[in-house]
């Protein structure tokens, strides 16, 4: 059996029924975009770590078959994770004697800026929002005073928020992708991680907002338009065009879950709540992420301590 079929076989049979289908489509396109291209044609039993490892390099170098350079080390980590996974799976289930693809190097990986919006920024958005035609627009206030990822916000159904006790219910995400039927389009997927699967209080003061914009919804979608279910590309577009409009520095639309969870922190939030609303898995996470405005924080709070000492 050469490396290609076991990679299909694993995908089907071990892959398919265990996981989200978004991590199956991301799975699925590695193997075909750039394993099996380079190691599908070798028979399983040939494969080394050594073979493994040089792979790897040569995704580092000349990986991005668009540019002919290498891929970054984000790309390459998950390619290396569906490596590993096939390979231990196939030493589990007696095919191989051994995982050759336990000892592959990964690359190291740049931490990602955490981007949020200045408090001046802030309310520069909530008033354009609020001033705004477009009613959906105010997705995005939600999502400054929420946390909530945009995948999350767009799969909101009115039934999803209590507005009388004040809870929003996240049990779905949406996404685009190709579906069953070979066409790209919006597909509605369980949240992201089990922890994703939670509940948020909302502010007080964002309740009779939210009540008179449901007076106005024709649609069962928490945000929509004349056609329905609102796209993410069409709603990053609208968030793209706004921060233009308010000449703001553009930042992507996740930009507004960081500055979610940095106001809390400045707030005096504690990290074990914050990463529940946020649908971490743990609050390291959380910690790891935040550090920085963890430290502001901290900073700011001996700065007020001494200024009762003296």
């Amino acid at each position: 059996m050469n490396y290609g079929e076991w990679l299909q076989e694993w995908l089907e049979n071990y892959v398919k029924f265990a996981t989200k289908e978004r991590t199956l489509r991301a799975y699925t396109e590695i193997v075909n975009q750039h394993i099996i291209p380079r190691l599908g044609h070798i028979n399983i039993f040939d494969l080394n770590s050594i073979r493994l490892q040089k792979f790897i390099t040569q995704l580092l170098q000349s990986g991005n078959k668009k540019t002919g350079r290498g891929l970054a080390s984000n790309s390459v980590n998950s390619i290396i994770t569906v490596l590993q996974l096939s390979i231990r799976t196939a030493c589990n289930v007696g095919i191989i004697p051994t995982n050759v693809a336990s000892g592959i190097q990964r690359p190291k990986c740049k931490e990602k800026l955490i981007e949020c919006f200045s408090k001046i920024e802030q309310k520069q958005i909530e008033n354009y929002v609020f001033d705004s035609k477009k009613s959906n627009l105010i997705g995005v206030v939600v999502c400054l005073y929420t946390g909530l990822r945009i995948g999350e916000l767009l799969a909101l159904e009115w039934s999803d928020l209590d507005l009388n006790n004040g809870i929003i219910s996240v049990t779905k995400t949406c996404f685009y992708g190709k579906k069953s039927n070979g066409q790209f389009g919006r597909i509605v997927d369980s949240p992201k991680t089990m922890s994703s699967n939670r509940k948020i209080p909302i502010p007080k003061q964002l309740t009779p907002l939210l009540k008179n914009y449901k007076k106005s919804s024709t649609s069962k979608f928490f945000i929509s338009d004349k056609k329905g279910a609102v796209s993410m590309r069409t709603y990053q577009r609208n968030f793209s065009s706004l921060l233009e409009k308010l000449n703001i520095q553009h930042r992507g639309f996740h930009a507004l879950r960081h500055t979610f969870a940095t106001r809390a922190l400045e707030c005096g939030m504690d990290v074990k709540t914050l990463s529940e609303i946020l649908g971490h898995k743990a609050p390291t996470i959380t910690l790891n992420r935040y550090a920085h405005s963890l430290l502001e924080h901290k900073k700011n709070m001996m700065n007020q301590l001494g200024k009762i000492l003296y």
